[in-house]
């Protein structure tokens, strides 16, 4: 595949974003395409591997360098792949942050070391990435589940054990091998442990998860703390170094300073409108509701082909940033000690003459278009009345089309899997 050709359509609309990227339905079949073109040079001494978490390969006097080292599941193939690019040792990794689709691949570098009788690569992060680790080897039962239903897919693993690095930084990091300068800059963004990585000599940016041709992934609804403020912050950074070729961590290259200058501005500036709008509501006193119900992402924005809601939702970022500045109490009394879910449904449910009148009302909203109310209420009934049939199947039915209805697939996932379970376990 010609990378910069297939760029050019996707960034002036010939090709959509959403055919290629993550929980797409045609995912699996450009993924085997993308992998079967294997590496592609995209500068001298400089190769992209354009796969689900993409690497990035410079060759340098002193061994190949890599900028993340993929997933786990591709990492034989990517090997195979830079084998016929390089017979280079592999010296130095660098880990844009601690997420495993980005560090998944170092067991094999290892292994491979280890055959070669080689010393193992060694692996630079910042400084949080090996308490990233800690707490997802506390917690890679919890992992499993999230991404499962995240990715609509039952046979996911998370795993819990890591290879740590071997040398961490604070804020910033030179690294030098031969004549090659690396620039590793932290940045708070999708995870706090994310570090961007600038060639000056070459003014290539190698940018992580920070940019990844969809709306930034800053809201995630089963996931820690997101920083909507200083993703923005990292992405003005960027651009004050002009970069002229971004290679991101997800999606395609951008080539051309004027383009990634455009790209990571719209996206900044995406990011900076929901953190002020939500902001200054909260200074006045609103609820988050009430945030919620007014915080909009600009329109002119969304039209760009690098920030259209594919997989996070933009009221997912509101909410980020009411935690990361509010807490959890959204300004609800009720919802601060609440009383059990299916408490309160059975007892609405009774004001209301019975779950079945409930269901009713919920199918006339459903069939007026007002999916929101109706997922509401087909809950409530389904949690006052699980051995209701007509109630749970009423209320699988909505949640399946408030999933068929959403544009993220991370909302479309989340309502397909509660969908499923309401109608295969008591619901609550």
């Amino acid at each position: 595949m010609d990378l910069a050709d297939y760029v050019d359509r996707i960034w002036d609309g010939r090709l959509s974003v959403e055919e290629y990227h993550t929980g797409s339905p045609r995912e699996e079949e450009n993924a085997a395409r993308l992998h079967a073109d294997g590496l592609s040079t995209v500068a001298e001494g400089v190769a992209f591997w354009p796969a689900r978490s993409n690497v990035v390969v410079f060759e340098t006097g002193e061994g190949l360098v890599l900028i993340d080292s993929g997933e786990k599941r591709t990492w034989p193939l990517f090997w195979e792949h830079l084998r016929r690019w390089s017979d280079l040792p592999v010296e130095t990794v660098v880990l844009t942050h601690g997420h495993p689709d980005h560090t998944g691949g170092l067991w094999g570098l290892d292994e491979e070391a280890e055959r070669a009788g080689r010393p193992k690569p060694h692996v630079i992060a910042h400084e949080a990435v090996p308490w990233r680790f800690q707490k997802y080897e506390r917690s890679f039962e919890y992992n499993a589940i999230v991404n499962r239903r995240q990715f609509q897919d039952p046979t996911i693993t998370w795993p819990a054990q890591y290879r740590y690095p071997d040398e961490t930084y604070c804020s910033h990091f030179e690294l030098r091998r031969a004549e090659t300068v690396f620039e590793l800059r932290h940045g708070r963004g999708e995870t706090d442990d994310a570090t961007w990585v600038f060639l000056p000599g070459q003014k290539i940016l190698c940018c992580g998860d920070f940019f990844m041709w969809v709306a930034p992934n800053a809201g995630n609804p089963q996931k820690s703390q997101r920083y909507v403020g200083g993703w923005a912050t990292a992405l003005r950074q960027m651009m004050a170094l002009r970069p002229e070729m971004l290679l991101p961590g997800h999606g395609f290259p951008i080539f051309g300073s004027d383009r990634v200058q455009t790209a990571l501005g719209d996206t900044a500036s995406y990011l900076e409108s929901l953190e002020r709008q939500t902001l200054k509501l909260m200074n006045e006193g609103a609820s988050l509701d009430e945030v919620l119900a007014v915080v909009r992402a600009p329109e002119d924005l969304l039209t760009r082909p690098y920030l259209r809601p594919v997989f996070d939702d933009s009221e997912f970022l509101v909410r980020n940033v009411w935690r990361f500045y509010g807490g959890w109490y959204d300004g609800n009394p009720a919802r601060l000690k609440p009383a059990r879910d299916r408490a309160v449904a059975a007892e609405l449910c009774a004001l209301a003459g019975g779950a079945r009148a409930v269901v009713g009302r919920a199918l006339e909203l459903e069939q007026s278009g007002d999916l929101k109310l109706a997922t509401h209420l087909g809950y409530l009934a389904a949690l006052a009345s699980p051995d209701d049939e007509f109630a749970i199947e009423s209320c699988s039915r909505i949640l399946a089309k408030r999933a068929e209805e959403e544009r993220s697939s991370m909302a479309r996932a989340i309502f397909a899997e509660a969908a499923v379970r309401v109608r295969n376990q008591p619901a609550g």
